[in-house]
């Protein structure tokens, strides 16, 4: 419920802060005073658009700001899926800055529009007699017929499972767009992995390789060097390794004399025993070293692979093909491996669809069950609302289609006069008429769920003597269990409120204002009195004021 109202430079208003209560409030003022004003003060922090004309200084900033008791609508899911901080005192602020930038606030955190608009719909519905074709809607006359059903429970399974089978229908699409892109490519992708397999790429140093073919590609001129070589270091009297030795010898006779002496020699002995080291390393290889050509071919060919396939991939290193030839690997298998995966969520599919058809025929069952009740008290109250002859004809019956709101599909016929033809509720009632369903449904409602405040905005339009009664009873029935607010130009209404705001124009300072104020019990009796009489307040009509207020 809303618990107090602050407005500031906003069309007639310069600064206005009204408390609100529990039950029903009545506003009343005189055409033109300003009661359209209020409401589009209202609208401004339920997520309209804000219009920099609706100022009343635009070198100010313009404020509204409303506080709302909130515990009780349950909202804490409402505010996480907005990721906005819940609190059951919550204050929603619109700011209009002088440029012309709109800002809106929820408990001071700055929101969107949508966040906005998302929250406020849950804390107040406002009607006029223009705003009634939600009544026309089919989503919004299956919530009335679930809220006397008492489906929720039912319904929100059903939603849960309905997104299950979209989720998976999603993924069923996508996973056979996969597939026929898949189909395409699984040959070239089998040619590429062919082609890395059999170039058997597992364990190849291509280093080792490059050296062996090196070697074998150069076998004269290795075989050459190294005889030369071994020739220079072991030809007798002129080998490096002999005329070291002969040295060491030379050496062997003085190195008693010196410890340097001694030193050189065990450093020449060192030379030595490396030299005949190498040269036996050398002679080795020299063995080893055969020109071998068809070896040579068979690691040529295994090179040339190998260079294409790098070129190809455009990587330079053979783990770089390995891990090409992995992922070719798997986009293979999980090619192959689709159908089994699709099989699969097309079974899950079907479970899901049969659940939902099962739930919604639980759904369905519910509903029609609910239907007479809800016929025989929307038919009642339309009775007292001067429409005796009023009559609802509900054919719903199941559809083929998955809808958030169950299978059923619901056609609402309507009548309002006895051997007329019944029609589709938007076609054949009156605007008048609509109202009067409106408030029958809100009243009917009220009974089996917690409502958000209700602005009716002058709804007893063409309404008088014993039927504005009868509305009033009704509106006063509905207040027992909520907050509502009526502005109205009826004093059977207006008396039935349990508290009373008069909207009137004052001139300060050569400027028109428009002022709210919360009448005492004296003051509610001449307002009314002035509602059944003008402005000349007669005997008669005080003693009818407070007749009705009594």
């Amino acid at each position: 419920m809303i618990t107090n109202l602050a407005i500031k430079n906003y069309a007639l208003i310069d600064d206005v802060n009204v408390k609100l209560h529990e039950g029903l409030t009545i506003i009343t003022g005189e055409t033109g005073a300003g009661k359209s004003i209020l409401l589009g003060a209202l609208g401004m922090i339920l997520g309209k658009r804000a219009d920099m004309g609706s100022v009343k200084n635009p070198d100010k900033k313009c404020v509204i700001e409303g506080e709302f008791s909130i515990a009780a609508y349950r909202l804490e899911d409402v505010f996480a899926a907005n990721d906005l901080d819940y609190d059951a005192q919550t204050i929603i602020r619109r700011e209009i800055l002088p440029g012309g930038k709109s800002r809106a606030f929820v408990n001071d955190s700055p929101v969107s529009l949508s966040q906005l608009q998302s929250i406020a719909e849950h804390l107040v519905d406002i009607h006029s007699q223009h705003e009634t074709l939600s009544l026309a809607s089919e989503s919004y006359q299956m919530e009335v017929i679930d809220a006397l059903a008492d489906s929720n429970s039912v319904l929100q399974k059903y939603q849960e499972k309905l997104e299950s089978f979209r989720s998976i229908t999603a993924k069923i699409s996508e996973l056979k767009g996969l597939q026929e892109t898949a189909a395409r490519e699984l040959d070239y992708h089998t040619f590429l992995h062919k082609e890395l397999e059999e170039a058997n790429l597992k364990g190849v140093d291509i280093v080792q390789i490059e050296e062996t073919y090196e070697t074998l590609s150069n076998t004269e001129v290795i075989q050459e060097s190294f005889s030369k070589i071994l020739q220079l270091i072991s030809e007798e009297n002129i080998g490096s390794l002999e005329t070291a030795k002969e040295a060491r010898i030379a050496l062997g006779k003085i190195k008693g004399f010196s410890g340097t002496y001694e030193e050189f020699w065990n450093r020449l002995n060192s030379v030595i025993i490396e030299l005949e080291d190498v040269f036996e390393g050398m002679e080795d290889q020299l063995s080893n070293v055969e020109a071998d050509p068809s070896k040579l071919f068979e690691i040529n060919e295994k090179l040339q692979t190998i260079y294409k396939l790098q070129q190809k991939h455009s990587v330079a290193t053979v783990s770089e093909l390995l891990e090409i030839q992995e992922s070719l690997s798997e986009k293979i298998d999980d090619t192959v491996s689709m159908d089994d995966r699709l099989q699969k969520l097309e079974k899950e599919q079907i479970t899901i669809k049969e659940e939902i058809i099962a739930i919604g025929s639980s759904l369905h069952k519910k509903r029609k069950e609910a239907i007479p009740k809800l016929k025989e008290q929307l038919e009642g109250y339309l009775f007292e609302l001067g429409l005796p002859n009023a009559q609802f004809k509900f054919e719903l019956h199941q559809g083929v289609e998955f809808r958030k709101n169950g299978i059923d599909v619901l056609d609402l016929l309507f009548t309002a006069n006895k051997g007329l033809a019944f029609g589709s509720l938007k076609k054949v009632a009156s605007g008048g008429e609509m109202s009067r369903i409106m408030l029958a449904v809100k009243a009917v409602l009220a009974r089996y769920k917690k409502l958000p405040t209700i602005i009716f905005d002058e709804i007893d339009t063409g309404v008088s003597g014993e039927i504005a009664n009868r509305m009033a009873g009704i509106l006063a029935g509905m207040s027992r269990s909520m907050q509502l607010l009526s502005i109205t130009h009826l004093p059977q209404i207006a008396a039935k409120g349990l508290h009373h705001i008069k909207v009137y124009k004052q001139d300060v300072e050569e400027v028109t204002q428009t002022r709210l104020k919360s009448l005492s019990q004296e003051e509610r009796i001449v307002e009314i009195a002035q509602m059944i009489s003008g402005h000349n307040v007669t005997e008669a009509a005080i003693a009818n004021a407070k007749e009705l207020l009594n």
